[in-house]
This record gives structure tokens, sequence and C-alpha cells, in this order.
């Protein structure tokens, strides 16, 4: 059989095409393709939520490939195990309270249950902007993302974006906390923190950060939740490093208070 150029391209074009029209009106739209998010989007498509992941990066994974300083093995607590064991994620035990897993096949195992449970990730796409509207009191609402392509993004062409539809919106951008900040710049929006305001992370306590990443997780302002690291830094908690348990159970969390809000408990 000989190969045709143009079919190849039109194979690749007419698939992504359905993709992107599949994902302009979702029930659920997650930004950041890190390990929270990832557990957050394959709960609610394997229940019928119509949920879609956008991953500004090549590939979904956040920080969880690297492991710890490129030392591809993170750390598990033992509250994680039956999530884990739900995900299909291999690990073993190194000692009383403290179990291993390979970063790289962990992450990998990650993205395929997601795919696989029906959500759809859009790759190399950045939330530049969020949609909202206002109900008859008055109150702001996230109604959905304004998206760019990422290369756009950093190369600072002039190029607009598109808009999608989405009934919930899931922070799960680390760090940056991405789609909070752009809340409290844009719209002269209070979040559900103590200052209204994206606090901030706090320096290194595993303990207490893993703790507080599942606590922190939640709504955080009407239609807008927040997981993992975003959750921490959001309202002001402590950074945790290679250690994932908090990071799993808080997309966990997340999921299940969706499926509630969706009536798919």
């Amino acid at each position: 059989m000989s190969l045709d150029d143009v079919m190849v391209s039109r194979a690749i074009i007419d698939e992504y095409y359905k993709k992107l029209l599949a994902v302009l009106e979702v029930d659920v739209a997650l930004v950041g393709g890190g390990p929270s998010n990832l557990v957050c989007a394959t709960l609610l498509a394997e229940r019928g939520v119509k949920t879609a992941l956008f991953e500004s990066k090549l590939a979904p994974g956040g920080g969880m490939w690297g492991g710890g300083m490129m030392f591809n093995e993170i750390v598990v607590q033992k509250g994680a195990l039956p999530l884990l064991d739900k995900m299909g994620i291999a690990y073993k035990e190194y000692g009383h309270g403290y179990y291993t897993a390979d970063s790289v096949l962990a992450t990998a195992t990650l993205i395929s249950r997601c795919v696989q449970a029906g959500a759809l990730i859009i790759n190399l796409v950045k939330a530049v902007d969020v949609m909202f509207r206002e109900d008859e009191q008055g109150q702001k609402r996230v109604s959905g993302l304004v998206l760019q392509w990422t290369p756009v993004e950093h190369m600072g062409l002039h190029v607009d974006p598109l808009s999608i539809r989405a009934g919930f919106v899931v922070d799960g951008t680390g760090h940056p906390a991405e789609v909070c900040s752009i809340i409290t710049r844009k719209i002269d929006a209070r979040l559900d923190t103590k200052t209204g305001k994206v606090v901030g992370e706090m320096s290194m306590w595993a303990d207490r950060g893993e703790e507080l990443t599942l606590d922190n997780s939640g709504e955080v302002f009407p239609g807008l939740y927040i997981v993992g690291m975003a959750a921490n830094a959001v309202k002001g908690a402590p950074r945790m490093g290679p250690i994932f348990g908090g990071m799993l159970l808080s997309g966990e969390k997340v999921a299940n208070m969706l499926l509630e809000r969706l009536g798919k408990k």
C-alpha cells in the first residue's frame, strides 16, 4: 500500500476538528494537566460528565514526570493507596507509611486512564481569560474559558483567541494558579480566601502541605474550583515537594463535589 501525503494530513485535520467541536460546550473544563486534574477528569468522565482538559505544554502530567529533582520516583502516603489501586498505578512499600512509584509509569498511567475514560485532552492550549456572566442580583459566575495556542502566547503574536462554554471550571495550574489570578485581575472579583485574592504559597512543609492540599480543594468562586498545588497557592498553604498522595486525593475530592452538583453522584 502506498501512502498519500495529503490523506495523512486530511485524517489528522478531520479527526482533530471533531475534538475541537466537542470541547466548545462541556460540563466541566479543567485547566492544567497535572495529576490532580487528571484524576478529577477521569472520575468525571467515567460517570458520563462531558469533560475537557486543557494543557498548555506538549505533554500532560505536570511536575509528576520528574519525581524529585529529576529522580523519577515519587512518594505516596498510605491514605492514597486505594486511589492508586483504582487508577491502576503500581507502587511498592519503602518503609512504614511510605510508598514509592515510578513517576514515568504513574504519570503515563494517569494520562491513559483519563483518555480511555472519555475525557478530551487538548494540549498546547493556554487559558488566557475566562468567560463570566452575572445573574439578576449581579452575582458574577465563571461560565467558560478563553483559549489560545501556547506558541502564539509565547511569541507575542496578535491573534485573537476563541471561547468555550463550561458549566464549571477547575484551576489545576499548580503554583501560578493562573485561572484564579486572571479572575482577580480582570473582573474585580473576590475569591474565597483571607485576602479575596491569590494569597501565594508558603515554603516547604510536606506534612502540613499534604493535609491542606485536600482541605483547600473546592469551590473558590462561583463556578470555579481549585485542586492540587493551585489550591495551596490560592489559599496560602505550604508546598509539599515530590509526595503526591494529597494531589491525587484532591482531584478525587473535587470530582465528587462536581458529581454532586451535576446530579451524577
